[in-house]
């Protein structure tokens, strides 16, 4: 899973935060509970002595190392139990917090090369407040009404709207709950307010919490980053665009929102051919018909995504109206 360097900055850094002020009211609870009980801090460094003493048996050879490596363990269990009865009697339970931030990684963040579960739960979190701060990490299929939909029968597709975003509503809800990197691309075609907004924004959400990172871009603030890095590039450019080319979910709301031109023709299908070539899903909704796409991109753009990605025509009526 690839989450952006943005992402795993802010996580990484709440990890150090978290280990740090662990570490600081360790060290405080530690002095109050010597100076409440001094008994404790005699065995404190009694227990590093004997250590330290033990080790000194194992590096000299002797011949009587084992049966001081046995005092020594017969010493110092003894008193562990002195301390903890102490600990028992005089402080709440846990008091000293002794363990790491993370019992797993130690507080590391990872176990070898692979992240641990504690600095993925934070990565997560972090990116479900990105995605609230481009006011889509909030949506939840809960929330989606097909009672908005009509009910009657339209010619065209042979049912109601309603009976078609439904099948539309259960086929996204099963792509977010099973999203793997084998999932594929998915296109939403239809009016303004019909939903597509809503259900992409949903599967952000869901996917998100599985531990994938999301990248939600408008279709014109998706073209002014490529843009800009193309023609402006900064470090900050190459780092987001980056992250839009390697997201394990790139969503586009509203193509054809954009201002057209020969860049976002050569963009979109830059981007578009290399996270299929790269097995990456992309969800784009857009409020252009088969017809409206070839003629404001190219025919090749049309080819790949009626292609290579799944459609949904969402109908009915403005939804936003009847709200």
């Amino acid at each position: 899973m690839a989450y952006s360097a943005d992402v795993l900055r802010k996580a990484t850094a709440r990890l150090e935060t978290m280990r740090s002020d662990r570490q600081s009211i360790q060290q405080q609870r530690l002095h109050s509970a010597y100076k409440a009980q001094p008994r404790l801090r005699e065995i404190d460094k009694l227990l590093r002595l004997s250590m330290a003493e033990a080790a000194r048996a194992v590096f000299a050879q002797s011949g009587d190392a084992h049966a001081m490596m046995e005092k020594v363990r017969r010493e110092n269990q003894a008193l562990q139990r002195e301390r903890e009865a102490i600990l028992q009697e005089s402080f709440p339970e846990n008091y000293l917090m002794e363990g790491p931030v993370c019992e797993i990684c130690g507080g590391a963040g990872y176990i070898g090369a692979e992240m641990c579960q504690c600095l993925k739960s934070l990565c997560q979190d972090e990116q479900r407040k990105l995605l609230t701060r481009l006011a889509c990490g909030t949506a939840s299929f809960r929330d989606f009404r097909l009672e908005y939909y009509p009910d009657t029968i339209d010619r065209k597709y042979g049912a109601s709207p309603r009976a078609v975003m439904e099948k539309t509503y259960d086929y996204c809800r099963k792509y977010a709950s099973s999203f793997g990197s084998g999932s594929g691309s998915l296109l939403f075609v239809g009016g303004t307010g019909l939903g597509k907004t809503m259900l992409s924004a949903c599967i952000a959400t869901e996917v998100t919490q599985k531990g994938y990172s999301v990248i939600y871009e408008s279709a014109g603030h998706l073209f002014s980053k490529l843009e800009k890095d193309r023609f402006n590039p900064t470090g900050e450019s190459n780092r987001e665009v980056s992250e839009i080319e390697n997201a394990d979910l790139l969503i586009i709301d509203d193509l054809g929102t954009e201002l057209p031109g020969n860049f976002v023709t050569a963009a979109l299908y830059s981007l578009v051919n290399d996270r299929l070539l790269a097995g990456k899903p992309t969800i784009i909704s857009t409020n252009l018909n088969a017809d409206e796409l070839p003629q404001r991109y190219s025919p090749q753009i049309a080819s790949r995504l009626r292609g290579a990605y799944r459609p949904f025509a969402f109908v009915g009526e403005d939804i936003r109206l009847k709200k």
